[in-house]
């Protein structure tokens, strides 16, 4: 029997990175499923878990581990209890992992507690907000550590992990933007009905640490947005604390040219940024994606401190309106060279490398703490 493979996925943005190694694992002989939950079951979100469920030759098994309005603690334990059960009855021979998210630590929890052997995407990087814990968290739960750059291996191996069981691969996500998108641009702008091919795209999530005041960035951001006189296209926040004061700006824009959208599908969003003037906001996308496209991104407050290092980037608090005005006057409609710092689009090549290698099925669960040298 091949061996099974399950991914956790709990928000389109995981999605996005966990499907190029998802279809390559296929690809290769495994027996692959997704454990769908959190933001892709709930229809304010643009229910994305039809997304997951469009991938062939995959098992999508569904979990609904929230209501809107629930807090982090409540859907960590809802998704603990049920992911528990759900291993119990499946035995998959390894759970894939990714990222900073809740529903990422709960399954990483219930895998170090049952010794199933897990493997945890992008560990290793740094941010200025809870998502860092909970990402270094993941890191020493796993077993396995497939991360996107040497500087997040160092930092996972400052964890204690042992080199032998960490893998550089590049962030997986830039698979899909190394290669065509597979649809138009002229498709997209009918399938999303988007005003003009002169705009921006942005993505402003809450911090979870800063949900009193997301309410005043978020109207201060999009209040510099508007008197920019740009046209953006605006992708919804996720459904951390602090995301209904964000909604309640986004519904005060003009609707003439700023076209609100729940969720994309990967390939739309992909040709979307391809033909994008600039980046505003502070999703991974603006710091990770942008500089790959060579599209030039303004990052806005701490969600992703620490974790840019491109000269396409830039950076300003969601108050500076100033700042935000330079950035869209200035390097509106700019190009810059390619970032790979990240990778340049093998990460589902080498990961899949890694599964087929023996030695990666025979690393003991029972994890010891490895000193640095020195």
């Amino acid at each position: 029997m091949p061996r099974s493979v399950l991914f956790v996925t709990g928000t389109r943005a995981d999605f996005g990175k966990l499907e190029p190694l998802a279809v390559a694992t296929r690809d290769a002989g495994f027996e692959v499923s997704f454990f769908t939950t959190g933001m892709h079951m709930l229809e304010r979100y643009g229910l994305t878990k039809l997304e997951v469920h469009r991938t062939p030759g995959i098992q999508v098994h569904e979990f609904l581990n929230q209501r809107i309005g629930d807090p982090q603690d409540m859907v960590l334990a809802k998704t603990v209890m049920g992911f528990s059960d759900f291993v119990k009855e499946f035995a998959p021979d390894l759970v894939v992992i990714h990222g900073d998210r809740v529903e990422a630590l709960a399954c990483a929890l219930v895998c170090a507690t049952n010794y199933i052997r897990c493997a945890h995407i992008e560990g290793g990087e740094v941010s200025g907000t809870i998502d860092e814990i909970y990402r270094h968290c993941n890191s020493k739960l796993a077993s396995q550590h497939f991360v996107s750059s040497d500087d997040a291996a160092r930092r996972v191996m400052a964890l204690g992990e042992p080199a032998v069981n960490i893998h550089t691969i590049g962030s997986p996500e830039l698979d899909f933007h190394a290669g065509p998108s597979g649809v138009s641009f002229a498709q997209v702008q009918e399938r999303y009905d988007l005003p003009s091919d002169d705009y921006g795209i942005c993505v402003f999530h809450p911090v979870t640490s800063e949900a009193d005041t997301m309410g005043i960035q978020a109207h201060a951001l999009f209040d510099a947005l508007d008197q920019s006189g740009r046209n953006f296209v605006v992708i919804a926040p996720n459904n951390d604390p602090g995301s209904a004061a964000i909604f309640d700006a986004i519904e005060q824009m003009p609707t003439d040219r700023f076209r609100v959208l729940p969720s994309m599908r990967f390939a739309h969003f992909s040709e979307l940024m391809k033909n994008a003037k600039a980046m505003v906001g502070n999703s991974s996308a603006g710091v990770r994606e942008a500089p790959f496209l060579g599209l030039p991104s303004l990052d806005i407050g701490t969600r992703q401190t620490n974790r840019a290092k491109s000269p396409s980037v830039f950076f300003a608090g969601a108050v500076d309106t100033a700042a935000i005005a330079q950035f869209l006057k200035v390097e509106w409609g700019n190009a810059y060279p390619r970032h790979d710092a990240f990778g340049g689009g093998s990460a589902a090549e080498r990961f899949v490398a890694t599964l087929k290698d023996d030695a990666f099925w025979e690393t003991s669960l029972q994890k010891t703490f490895h000193d640095l040298p020195g």
